[in-house]
């Protein structure tokens, strides 16, 4: 099995001793997979025995693996949304886990555009900090001198709420950056940020992102490294700085704070940092003011070694702006992780955006994988139990499904993430992340599947009937050549009387309509201006007949031909923006507040 040998050779090597024995648990952990695995899964299912979840397959007691697959069943957020409710109702008996939950993570939306509510543990903090542990010890490897200055991060919290049962909800990270973890850690010269522990923890994202960029600004000579959790945040923080330099370079020139950023704690940690500098404001100005962006990264950012962002999956579309703002500054990839679990972290960060791998950490919980072909239905039921394989027997070069089995309570759960086997270090499988299953646009934190997006046209397509007006056939692509990055959806009208035909008012509503329909979580975006207005473009009657010539032409049978509801492929791109008529933009910000559920 293929080993990264900056990683073993690390081990024993001139490293410091905290290092040292971040790179040996690595080796350690990725040496006895298997067994490793057995005793995570022992640990899980002897702590949480007497669950009332657990107890429904009858396991009596057992924690061995055969016993545990031949009668837990694989399952999806919706089979256990019962008891989650019960849960977030009050409901303090051992459900799912023996510990007390202490809060919900919320991930993406459901079906029901509801978002999901992952149940955690305490003790979960600590797994997700043993993990953001050993990310530095590994980049120190590859980037040496990280401790001479800091780290540009702009990182904030989300809107939470509380169940009905008093236990809050809120993004992963959220309840990261608000905990003791975070708020107490301890000095650490590779992990010194630019922004104050205030300025991330502003419930204003307007006012967090101004006083984050300020102390960036501020420290520029000091920055070593840029980043942001996903690139489209990154992406937005550049923009921001586009709209908001000539306000910056004002703060700094005379030492006094924009009046608009009210937060009590943000003003007076900032009033410890921001002092007249007039030869900084003018660079700024220069720099700024010129209308060519690019390469505006290191130019403001000089001593930049790369930029600390996730640009796997869908957040690949932004390479291209990234390389351009950045001028070709590498990219680093660090972890793996979802709001179910914290899996795993990049062995080689410096690595190009298209040959990122991760390795799964067999210690941070129970790991499962359905082979995933996308030739046939891989729908599980109970009656007929997919044949899972162990993290231990995969194979390089398969795709796979992952499944995992946590101390929090969630039992062969369907995560939706397709991965691919690349490799192996020791013994442990390196994935690379090919994609959300089921899901068609994505532009920042949002997720629309094949099944929402139809409901939204359906929706939108109501305001049309009094024009004897229908949608023909649609597609849709991620527009992410600007910032914000917006959702464009293509339509073939079948209009019956050209005379009566629905006006540009008309359509434009059709936008607002659609966004309305769309989930909690793409509103939110919208409502924080990390995604811009949805777009409809008309195209002329045949297009999608052309489209499908075309695909025939390619070697598509015209049998099994469908249209592809989400398109990126440039000449299908070309062909369809050549047959436009008109575009149509959503006229307003979609409704979405914190207590909203739906």
């Amino acid at each position: 099995m293929a080993v990264d040998s900056t990683l073993s050779s690390a081990v024993g090597a001139s490293v410091s001793e905290k290092d040292a024995k971040a790179l040996q648990l690595i080796e350690e952990m990725t040496k006895n997979v298997d067994s490793v695995q057995e005793r995570i899964l022992g640990e899980i299912l002897s702590r949480n025995a007497d669950t009332e979840y657990l107890k429904r397959f009858q396991l009596n007691g057992a924690t061995d693996r055969d016993t545990f697959k031949s009668k837990v069943p694989v399952v999806t957020y919706e089979d256990l949304q019962p008891e989650i409710q019960r849960i977030a109702n009050g409901d303090k008996s051992p459900i799912l886990s023996s510990h007390p939950i202490s809060e919900f993570l919320t991930s993406s939306g459901t079906s029901a555009g509801e978002r999901k509510l992952m149940p955690t543990i305490h003790e979960e903090l600590n797994r997700r900090q043993l993990l953001y542990s050993l990310l530095m010890p590994v980049m120190n490897l590859y980037v040496p001198g990280l401790d001479k200055g800091k780290g540009l991060y702009f990182l904030f919290i989300k809107a939470e709420t509380k169940t009905p049962g008093g236990l809050l909800a809120r993004p992963v990270l959220t309840s990261y950056y608000k905990s003791d973890h975070f708020k107490s850690r301890p000095y650490d010269p590779f992990n010194v940020y630019t922004s104050p522990n205030e300025t991330i923890l502003c419930p204003d994202s307007i006012q967090s992102m101004y006083a984050q960029m300020l102390c960036g600004l501020i420290m520029r000579e000091e920055v070593l490294r840029v980043g942001a959790v996903f690139a489209s945040g990154l992406l937005k923080a550049i923009r921001f700085l586009q709209v908001n330099w000539k306000q910056f370079a004002h703060d700094i020139e005379t030492g006094t704070l924009n009046p608009k950023v009210t937060d009590p704690s943000v003003r007076e940690c900032m009033s410890k940092i921001l002092k007249p500098n007039p030869e900084l404001a003018a660079f700024i100005t220069k720099e700024c003011s010129e209308e060519n962006w690019e390469c505006i990264i290191t130019r403001i950012w000089p001593n930049t070694k790369y930029l600390d962002v996730i640009v796997t999956g869908a957040m690949a579309q932004y390479i291209p702006t990234l390389e351009y703002y950045s001028g070709g500054l590498p990219m680093a990839c660090t972890m793996y992780a979802s709001s179910e679990c914290y899996f795993g972290l990049n062995l080689k960060p410096m690595c190009k955006p298209s040959e990122v791998s991760y390795t799964i950490m067999p210690n941070m919980a129970y790991f499962e994988f359905l082979p995933h072909d996308d030739s046939s239905a891989q729908d599980s039921s109970r009656d007929s139990p997919p044949s899972l394989v162990d993290l231990a027997d995969l194979e390089v070069g398969k795709e796979y499904e992952l499944i995992v089995t946590t101390y929090a309570g969630l039992c062969r759960y369907r995560v939706g993430d397709i991965l691919r086997v690349t490799g192996f270090h020791n013994a442990a499988p390196q994935f690379r992340f090919i994609r959300r299953k089921n899901v068609l646009l994505s532009i920042d934190f949002d997720k629309t599947d094949e099944s929402e997006l139809q409901q939204a046209i359906e929706n939108a397509s109501v305001l049309l009937k009094e024009f004897n007006t229908s949608v023909v056939e649609y597609t849709s692509y991620a527009d992410t050549k600007q910032i914000p990055g917006h959702y464009v959806i293509y339509w073939e009208l079948f209009v019956k009387d050209a005379a009566n035909a629905p006006t540009d008012e008309v359509l434009s509503q059709c936008c607002f309509q659609m966004e309305e329909s769309l989930n909690v979580v793409y509103r939110q975006c919208r409502v924080a201006d990390s995604i811009g207005p949805l777009e409809i473009r008309v195209v002329k009657n045949g297009t999608f007949e052309e489209l499908m010539d075309y695909a025939i032409s390619r070697g598509a049978s015209i049998n099994q031909y469908k249209v592809p509801r989400c398109v990126s492929f440039t000449p299908i791109m070309e062909l369809l923006d050549s047959r436009v008529v008109s575009k149509h933009f959503s006229p307003a910000l979609p409704h979405w507040t914190p207590e909203r559920r739906r």
